[in-house]
């Protein structure tokens, strides 16, 4: 029995740490994408979020199938890659050269905050309110790319991703890897193009992805969305 204890227990730690070293890859990831804002190279920046993107994806997966306890999770470590990655780096994509730019970045970095502080607490639900980070992190970055950084449009997608993160609209969790065939290689394809492909085509998947996500959750990501009080 100490056996099997001891080895369930070098299971979780190996788990823990697999997922600690995504986490600090994603939070690597936006922190780089932070300093190509600054260089004024939003091209390399929103190619670094589209990783972070689907990173974020198979840490959440891997989180919830392998039934990990939070604790041992890293889950501290996660948040704050998040709030690196899909707030603040996201946010300068805007850019801060002009006061309506540097405004919407700090109300999109403190709608990231309030979005994780809210959903932080009373453990994990089978549903989300209002729209994940990632996914609003993924519109900007995809939106960006097809744009050359016009500054108008992100702004414009920036201002709509903010009211759809504070709506209270309830959206399936992304399990994709743990969920329909279908669904996993919408990953793979996602994964594929990013790294094989042209980055208009990578960009324009990316965004149908998103907003299939942000416009259909339950009809094509999920049905019976239920949130716990």
């Amino acid at each position: 029995m100490k056996q099997e204890q001891m080895g369930s227990q070098m299971t979780e730690f190996s788990w823990k740490d697999i997922i600690n070293a995504l986490a600090l890859a994603n939070m690597i990831l936006g922190l780089f994408s932070i300093f190509c804002s600054f260089s004024r190279k939003s091209y390399c920046a929103s190619w670094m979020l589209l990783i972070s993107f689907l990173l974020d994806i198979a840490i959440g997966t891997m989180t919830k199938h392998l039934n990990i306890p939070h604790k041992l999770a890293g889950l501290e470590l996660n948040d704050f890659a998040i709030f690196t990655t899909f707030g603040l780096a996201s946010a300068l994509l805007l850019g801060v050269d002009g006061p309506l730019n540097g405004f919407l970045a700090i109300i999109y970095v403190l709608t990231t905050s309030f979005r994780m502080c809210f959903y932080s607490t009373g453990g994990a639900p089978s549903g989300y309110k209002g729209l994940p980070c990632p996914y609003a992190s993924c519109v900007l970055a995809s939106t960006c790319l097809l744009t050359k950084g016009n500054t108008f449009i992100l702004c414009c997608m920036a201002s709509l991703m903010i009211l759809f993160m504070i709506d209270q609209s309830c959206y399936p969790h992304d399990e994709i890897l743990d969920s329909d065939n279908w669904k996993k290689i919408v990953y793979i394809g996602g994964v594929i193009l990013l790294f094989f492909s042209p980055f208009p085509l990578t960009a324009f998947y990316c965004l149908t992805w998103s907003l299939s996500y942000i416009f259909s959750p339950e009809t094509l990501w999920g049905r019976g969305v239920r949130i716990k009080p």
